[in-house]
């Protein structure tokens, strides 16, 4: 009799003002990923309530309090939302792991990131390595190789750590970096949580495989060029729609800082679709739409230097 494959454990975070994306992203898994299980760290209390009230399958909150040690505590009054989220990265995966003794890895997952092909995908190749942590770069376009210095050349979107001891060495070491130093500015070659990863292929080497699947974690920052070296047509196992924005009830921004071609725009009119189903299913709860006051991050202080707008579209047809 053919064998059921184990099921993939994902672990996000985010507060009720995401709510639309992580139930775009918890969508693309029931198509795409099953059998899978997605752990939810929950940021704010309402988000907790509306998790209980829509009972999503497959899914499982974490309420933030349950993972907040005495050393995250100390830290956190002295840090923003955003920079408590990338200071909690770190320890989302111990958190899964000590719910569940039997779970042998976790991936986490940028809650605005959508899948459009089975994740074992890249998972595969992570196993080929044989190593205990997986780790994605951003793969600037050469235009936006300039960004690489300041964001890092690693992305803390999609990561996998085994439960061994090589990959609690560096989730651990990673962990207390984070404590030391995690903020939304650049000092001292840092950056958030993000910068912290460069140096792991040289500190790391034996413990962390970095994806060789570039075209298959796309992003704003490179849609485009892989687009035109693909010959037009994208296939990614995921896209990260970093800097999208329900900004009014009836507006979003898509994207800004960079240009997109035809056949990224086939994605963001993709998700477009699944957000609007998100807030259709929150509408038949009595939730509001969340909207998120613009507010403008360190990348796009330089679209006007780069002269690149934000590109902003109408929420419904």
């Amino acid at each position: 009799m053919p064998s059921h494959p184990p099921t993939e454990h994902f672990v996000t975070l985010f507060d009720s003002k995401f709510l639309p994306m992580g139930m775009a992203l918890h969508a693309s898994l029931l198509a795409h990923g099953r059998p899978f299980h997605l752990w939810i760290v929950c940021m704010d209390d309402r988000i907790e309530k509306q998790l209980a009230a829509l009972g999503l399958p497959h899914i499982t909150p974490i309420p933030l309090a349950s993972m907040e040690t005495p050393e995250l505590l100390a830290v956190k009054p002295g840090r923003s939302r955003g920079e408590y989220c990338w200071t909690l990265t770190p320890f989302t995966f111990r958190a899964v792991f000590d719910r569940d003794d039997s779970i042998q890895r976790v991936t986490y997952l940028d809650s605005d990131i959508f899948f459009f092909a089975d994740p074992q995908l890249l998972l595969r190749e992570f196993d080929e390595s044989e190593k205990h942590v997986l780790i994605t770069e951003h793969a600037y376009a050469p235009e936006y190789e300039f960004y690489r210095d300041l964001s890092g050349r690693f992305c803390v979107q999609f990561m996998t750590f085994r439960r061994t001891a090589p990959a609690e060495k560096v989730m651990r070491w990673w962990q207390e970096r984070c404590l030391e130093w995690c903020y939304d500015r650049h000092e001292e070659g840092k950056f958030g949580d993000q910068k912290y990863l460069d140096d792991w292929p040289e500190s790391f080497g034996d413990e962390v495989h970095v994806l060789r699947q570039t075209d298959k974690t796309l992003a704003p920052w490179n849609a485009e060029f892989f687009e035109k070296k693909s010959g037009g047509v994208l296939a990614p196992v995921f896209y990260h729609f970093q800097a999208f924005r329900i900004i009014a009830r009836n507006e979003v921004r898509l994207y800004g800082g960079y240009t997109i071609g035809a056949d990224g725009m086939r994605l963001y009119d993709a998700y477009l679709n699944a957000i609007r189903t998100s807030l259709a299913t929150m509408k038949r709860f009595g939730m509001g739409i969340p909207v998120i006051r613009e507010k403008m991050t360190l990348k796009e202080r330089f679209w006007k230097w780069r002269d690149r707008e934000p590109h902003y579209v109408k929420l419904r047809p």
